[in-house]
């Protein structure tokens, strides 16, 4: 099983294919930091991981649209929590198109960042956290809010401003500016 995993994991970050990842169970920390080690850089940075998974179209789209494609290709480091298309569908009707407009730029902006945090962090490194923590971790955001990590039934859970909450369903997909964490439910930034 943890060689499989590790071979899984190591095509993921070689490949920058986070479509494959994205249906998998997340691994225990200690298969995760393994793997991480064991996996090849990246080629390609976390931009270029997204456009490569069809499962992250929406989430591109996004970027695009909110102008942040040449900072997230940037030296970085990052850690980018992705949601999916399916994370994005959770979205209210029409709340998507309305932020994809010009006009809503800097909101769009705003919750895309709220996805980042400065710095390459590991799942082990957050599971770490988590666990000097004594059971969470406070994340502070490129948007300058915070997410709290926890473990919830092994997976890494966070929690947004509002209360709401993604699971991490892929995670160590690696760019060569930074990790990506692929999660189930976009997360919402405090009201500005």
């Amino acid at each position: 099983m943890k060689s499989t995993l590790r071979l899984t994991l190591a095509s993921c970050a070689a490949l920058v294919a986070l479509a494959a990842c994205a249906q998998q169970t997340p691994p225990a920390a200690e298969e995760t930091a393994q793997a991480a080690v064991e996996a090849p850089a990246a080629s390609g940075t976390i931009v270029d991981a997204a456009i490569a998974s069809p499962d992250h179209t929406t989430l591109v789209s996004a970027v695009q649209a909110a102008g942040l494609v040449e900072t997230l290709s940037g030296a970085g480091p990052f850690t980018v929590f992705a949601p999916t298309n399916a994370a994005f569908d959770k979205l209210p009707p029409g709340a998507l198109q309305s932020l994809t407009q010009p006009e809503n730029r800097d909101a769009l902006s705003r919750i895309l960042t709220y996805h980042v945090v400065s710095g390459r962090v590991s799942a082990a490194e957050l599971g770490a956290q988590i666990d000097a923590g004594g059971g969470s971790a406070t994340l502070t955001t490129v948007q300058g809010g915070t997410l709290t990590a926890t473990r919830v039934n092994g997976a890494i859970r966070l929690t947004d401003s509002s209360g709401a909450y993604a699971t991490v369903t892929a995670a160590d997909v690696v760019g060569s500016n930074g990790v990506i964490h692929v999660i189930d439910t976009v997360v919402t930034p405090p009201a500005a």
